[in-house]
């Protein structure tokens, strides 16, 4: 038991991105021969070029069991774009983050390490959606002016549920095409919605990152859920807006089409944000799901 608390707080500490010159730098790597029945997942961070430091958090934790199948394979993938100056949004980042992946790892991966699960397990909706309302309450609490976005993906078995507040993306990629699965908690983005603007407009609206939701803004936080079928063959991406914002889904597709590996991606990903101007903070994170 002391091992895995020592494994799950590795985890949880945050991690300084890599500054644009040195993801440029970064020679191709090798990776292991994928496993036919198992997922690959890459990650990205900046602070982009015109940021001083990085307000975004991403986490991974995987878990897939050797040889004769014990547990079902599990992901929790999550990214959270802070906001509120004097690093008060870096702080509301992590406290948003550590607070969902606590949260799901002791209702999920924790339980069925259990040698006799329980069996009135919570609907993992049910549990993503107080997850982030724990998350909204910590951040109200710790973090005085401060807020974020936050995106949540559990893969568990053959279904993804995924929660979401604010404007960080996630996307289902397969059979060539990328589809927006969360919707975007932006004023511009309700506009959009109303009528009001067109989708062209609202691209390079000087307002567009103003967001209605967000972790940490009050109180009654409404948080998004759905639940997806795993894509055989696809990806889920998650990404903050510092990506999407500025490299186009079409060149997105084209990155990860080419790529032999979500890592190499990712990479690509980040460099590409950069090379767009960089303007904002730049997280993703790439799950590739295998064919069966």
């Amino acid at each position: 038991m002391q091992s895995l608390i020592r494994f799950l707080r590795g985890i949880f500490q945050r991690r300084e991105p890599d500054a644009p010159e040195i993801i440029a730098r970064r020679e191709s790597r090798t990776y292991p021969a994928p496993s036919p029945n198992r997922i690959e997942v890459g990650t990205g961070q900046s602070a982009g070029i015109e940021r001083s430091h990085n307000e975004d958090a991403l986490l991974v934790l995987t878990s897939a069991s050797a040889g004769e199948a014990l547990l079902p394979d599990f992901g929790l993938f999550i990214v959270a774009d802070g906001m509120g100056g004097h690093r008060a949004g870096e702080v509301a980042s992590s406290v948003s983050i550590r607070t969902v992946a606590r949260r799901l790892t002791q209702q999920t991966i924790l339980q069925m390490l259990d040698l006799e699960p329980a069996e009135d397990l919570t609907p993992l909706q049910d549990l993503l959606r107080t997850a982030l309302e724990e998350a909204n309450e910590a951040v109200v609490e710790q973090v005085p002016g401060g807020g974020t976005t936050l995106t949540a993906a559990v893969v568990l078995g053959n279904q993804i549920t995924i929660g979401h507040v604010g404007d960080s993306r996630a996307y289902l990629i397969q059979n060539g095409k990328a589809e927006v699965v969360t919707r975007d908690h932006s004023l511009v983005e309700r506009l959009r919605e109303l009528g009001q603007l067109t989708s062209e407009e609202a691209a390079i609206h000087p307002q567009r990152n103003v967001l209605y939701r967000a972790i940490g803004q009050g109180a009654n936080l409404e948080v998004d859920v759905l639940s997806l079928a795993k894509p055989k063959g696809g990806h889920l991406l998650i990404c903050s807006d510092g990506l999407w914002g500025v490299v186009s889904d079409d060149t997105m597709l084209q990155i990860i089409a080419q790529a032999g590996h979500p890592q190499d991606a990712c990479d690509e990903l980040v460099r590409a944000a950069n090379r767009a101007g960089g303007p904002d903070n730049i997280s993703v994170v790439l799950v590739r799901f295998p064919e069966e």
